[in-house]
């Protein structure tokens, strides 16, 4: 009985010595990825010269996006009725 308990506590006890992860980059490139992201979100590297769309090419983007609402998002894609797919099992 004495056994049961005391198995009880250590299996209780065990989350508690799980460690966190230690806060910060775990590696040289998540550092850098982070980094790369923070003058993303802050615009620390963004440039001077704003870049404006002339008429002709809104225009031309707009009949893009026009062109691509002509045609229903299909229920399966690939090719044929078999999905085109060359792994797993029929």
């Amino acid at each position: 009985m004495k056994f049961h308990y005391l198995a009880s506590l250590t299996l209780l006890a065990l989350p508690l010595t799980a460690m966190a992860i230690e806060p910060g980059p775990s590696s040289k490139a998540q550092e850098e990825t982070e980094n790369w992201l923070g003058l993303q979100v802050n615009g620390q590297a963004a440039s001077p010269t704003v870049q404006r769309a002339t008429p002709a090419e809104r225009e031309l983007a707009m009949q893009r996006l026009l062109e691509s609402k002509r045609y229903a998002i299909p229920e399966k894609f690939g090719e044929g009725s078999e999905g085109g797919s060359s792994g797993g099992s029929k």
